[in-house]
């Protein structure tokens, strides 16, 4: 039964050729953006991650505090997550300041002291990843008495979590519209290929055919259909990643930008749940129109 079953959804595709590449084109689109945006997070996740495993707390101490700097390195090493803390005097942060502006002179020769304040270089430990143990150590750090402000970029990383959020919000909304239209696509295709088999199907049913062999066509039809756009959506996608990984190693950026793919298991999720797309949208149809 299966392979006859199978043998006549074929010929249905064959017989609608047309509206079938319209089904497939539009589910391989809906699986092409769907992927993408979490091809998008799932890269975004990671630069989030090495960039937090990358960061350094800057502690500026309150003035007259820099000969407590022995002590005070012992404290901040003290502190859970800490693995270096490296003193860097004023005069130290000046002449590097200096080194970095191209024109210092000018911008220094009227100022009548250093304005820098001696500062501590805290580096984490390797263990300390999570925005949540960042926070604790800053937290800590800033309660010490000599330590009049820190700075970690959080103000930056709460900005790019906010936007983050907001993508991700507006990519599961546009999701979910993709796959209802593409859900509401494929019953209206199947519901062609029913009114073009109708007497056939009426046929059937009257030559005393089980329901299950009679929607059994259809349901593959709409399986084939979602695993084709699948196919599809997803080879267009790494064509695309392809082409930019070799951009980026062209550019030299290779060891700087890193990128990658789905992997195998996820293809296999995003296979999956077009097929469902391409049988949901059969069932919607049958059940409409068929009034089996």
């Amino acid at each position: 039964m299966v392979a006859r079953s199978f043998k006549r959804a074929l010929e249905d595709t064959l017989a609608n050729r047309f509206v079938n590449a319209v089904t497939v084109v539009t589910i391989a689109l809906t699986v092409l953006i769907v992927s993408a945006a979490v091809l998008f997070f799932l890269n975004a996740g990671d630069w989030m991650d090495a960039w937090q495993q990358g960061t350094r707390i800057m502690a500026y101490l309150r003035p007259e505090s820099g000969d407590a700097a022995p002590a005070l390195q012992r404290s901040i090493e003290s502190i859970e997550g800490v693995r270096q803390a490296v003193f860097i005097p004023r005069e130290e942060a000046l002449r590097d300041l200096k080194a970095q502006i191209e024109h210092p002179a000018a911008l220094f020769e009227n100022l009548p002291e250093n304005p820098l304040p001696d500062a501590f270089e805290i580096q984490l430990r390797p263990s300390t990843g999570s925005w949540d143990q960042i926070e604790a150590v800053a937290a800590r750090t800033r309660a010490l008495a000599e330590v009049e402000t820190v700075e970690y970029g959080h103000q930056w990383v709460l900005a790019v979590r906010r936007v983050a959020h907001l993508f991700q919000t507006t990519g599961l909304a546009l999701m979910g519209l993709l796959l209802v239209a593409a859900v509401a696509i494929v019953a209206n295709t199947t519901r062609l290929v029913i009114y073009s088999r109708q007497e056939e199907v009426e046929i059937m049913r009257l030559g005393g055919a089980t329901e299950g062999f009679i929607k059994a066509p259809f349901y593959i039809e709409g399986l084939l259909q979602g695993l084709a756009g699948a196919i599809g959506g997803l080879g267009v996608l790494f064509g695309v990643y392809s082409a930019l990984t070799a951009r980026i190693a062209q550019s030299g950026l290779a060891g700087v930008v890193t990128l990658r793919f789905l992997s195998l298991e996820q293809m296999a999720i995003i296979g999956g749940a077009s097929m469902l797309v391409g049988w949901l949208g059969c069932y919607v149809s049958m059940k409409q129109f068929l009034r089996l």
